[in-house]
């Protein structure tokens, strides 16, 4: 079995996504960067640039917002938008 990542997308309003993925990918202030499985705990800003995930079944989903906050702990990412 795959060690997959936790990941979940939220806003105020409401859920975006919630699942199983292999990796997220995105990039901020300091250029691109991959979030995999055991990846050490992080916390950056995303704006105006792509999230994209990779679910457990292989598909990539890109997901697009004006700014985001990705927290990753204990394999979860936690993706935080409209705030």
């Amino acid at each position: 079995m795959k060690n997959l990542l936790t990941i979940r997308i939220s806003s105020p309003e409401n859920l975006v996504w919630e699942g199983k993925g292999e990796w997220v990918s995105s990039i901020n202030s300091k250029g691109p960067f991959d979030i995999l499985p055991m990846h050490a705990n992080f916390i950056t800003v995303v704006e105006k640039h792509p999230i994209k995930v990779k679910d457990e079944t292989g598909k990539v989903n890109e997901y697009s917002f004006d700014r985001a906050v990705l927290y990753i702990h204990d394999n979860q990412v936690s993706i935080y938008v409209g705030i």
